[in-house]
């Protein structure tokens, strides 16, 4: 059944997208191009020009691309409208699709047909959401490599790594008379090592993962006008924060995404921290608190130039045993604190004297950060990233089969109960490349996608 795309929002080129086995037969109802030319004598991967037409009139002048079985993204046949990019032109060709028996399609269902027809898999599928999202060039590299397959085959190597195993299993299931089972259980016994080895690795780079698609959740935390929007106007190099002389500005948080070394900081500017009488002000003051026991990362700034308040004392309560970066801040003044200080210095050893006003030392904000989170360990030409909490879900699920599986050899018990757990095993790794997945599963994802994708 033939599916099209809408794209809503006023631009240069509008994209309709069919595809199906009536796509070509709608598209000849409507299209007209200038060198008439019969469908099967057209070659995939080739554009033509001409108009769409409703009752012999012209409706807009277009670019259509075709894309035939079964060499397109869905491996069906498809095509694509390319037509000016307004509103009511783009809205009036879908009419047009739609009229001529085409239907429209659910979010992500071009992907979706593509894993169903096996041109992709589960995991590749999910990674074009990855590559869609991206915030980062890091994120947008790991999502380009898992819609290559680099995780789908590591996958894929475990799973043969085990069905080379499973072999031995069944014949001593099926032929108990052969006296296998001990070589059989050395063989298991080093198989299964070996893949929780795989699994732990791979269980393991999430906590990359997460850092480079969820990134560093980052609060700034600080007293009014200790300069935490300044911060973030410069972080962000632009005047996102409202910032005055006056203190308690900021009542609510803003929320902002930048790039460090190609890893998103989710930035979080607070309301200041103080002794406020103003209803809205204490909201705020309490959301900032709440906020800085969750966040990855606290930047912490303090007024330098003034000795330290009971706001202040505060303030360092909350950041102890965190992952805290001090700024003490406008040392373009007469700094009253200093870096050394034995009140920061037992709470983080980063502490930087700065002043936002004069860009003095805020060049050691980064380099800070990018210690912390161990960035250069971070390889992403040698390394098989997992991003996706579903996967590593599943892994961790396999890693305890796995240890089910040992258990089970290890007490000697029967060779057709050691071979579930090995099953499950195999399961749990279907589950990811979506060979054994649910359908509830697979629409849960799906759903998550863009229309037209």
């Amino acid at each position: 059944m033939p599916q099209y795309l809408r794209l809503l929002g006023i631009g240069g080129i509008g994209i309709i997208r069919m595809s199906g086995d009536k796509c070509f037969e709608i598209l000849d109802k409507i299209f007209k191009p200038k060198n008439q030319e019969k469908i099967e004598n057209i070659k995939g991967y080739t554009i033509k020009y001409g108009y769409i037409v409703e009752n012999g009139k012209k409706v807009d002048e277009v670019l259509v691309s075709y894309f035939k079985s079964p060499k397109s993204y869905t491996t069906e046949n498809m095509c694509e409208i390319n037509t000016h990019g307004g509103n009511i032109i783009v809205r009036k060709i879908l009419e047009l699709c739609l009229k001529n028996g085409a239907n429209l399609a659910e979010p992500g269902e071009f992907t979706k047909r593509a894993f169903l027809n096996g041109r992709i898999d589960l995991l590749q599928a999910e990674s074009v959401i990855d590559v869609i999202n991206a915030k980062s060039e890091r994120e947008l590299n790991t999502g380009i490599k898992q819609l290559e397959g680099v995780l789908s085959n590591k996958i894929k190597e475990i799973k043969q790594q085990i069905l080379d195993v499973m072999v031995n299993v069944d014949v001593s299931i099926d032929y108990p008379e052969y006296d296998v089972e001990d070589v059989t259980n050395t063989e298991i016994l080093n198989m299964l090592d070996n893949v929780q080895k795989k699994l732990r690795l791979l269980e393991k780079s999430f906590d990359n993962g997460k850092l480079i698609k969820e990134g560093i959740k980052t609060a700034i935390i600080g007293k009014p006008n200790a300069g935490k929007s300044s911060l973030l106007n410069y972080i962000l190099k632009e005047e996102r924060a409202i910032v005055t002389e006056y203190e308690g500005t900021t009542r609510d948080t803003i929320e902002e995404f930048a790039n460090i070394e190609g890893v998103p900081l989710k930035l979080i500017d607070t309301a200041g921290i103080r002794n406020a009488k103003d209803e809205v002000e204490i909201i705020g003051i309490k959301k900032s608190r709440e906020i800085a026991t969750t966040a990855d990362l606290i930047i912490a700034i303090f007024d330098a130039s003034k000795n330290l308040t009971d706001e202040d004392l505060e303030i360092l309560e909350i950041i102890k045993n965190k992952k805290v970066i001090i700024l003490l801040n406008k040392v373009d003044l007469n700094s009253v604190l200093k870096e050394n200080d034995i009140i920061f210095k037992g709470i983080s050893k980063y502490v930087f004297n700065i002043s936002i006003l004069k860009n003095i030392g805020l060049d050691k904000l980064n380099n800070a950060i990018s210690e912390m989170f161990n960035f250069n360990e971070i390889n992403l030409d040698n390394e098989v990233i997992i991003t996706n909490l579903r996967h590593k879900n599943l892994i961790t699920r396999a890693i305890d089969n796995v240890k089910k599986a040992e258990k089970a050899v290890k007490e000697n018990t029967p060779i057709d109960i050691i071979a579930i757990f090995i099953k499950d095993i195999l399961e749990d790794l279907g589950n990811i490349t979506g060979e054994s997945v649910t359908d509830d599963i697979i629409n849960e994802i799906f759903a998550k996608f863009c229309l037209g994708k």
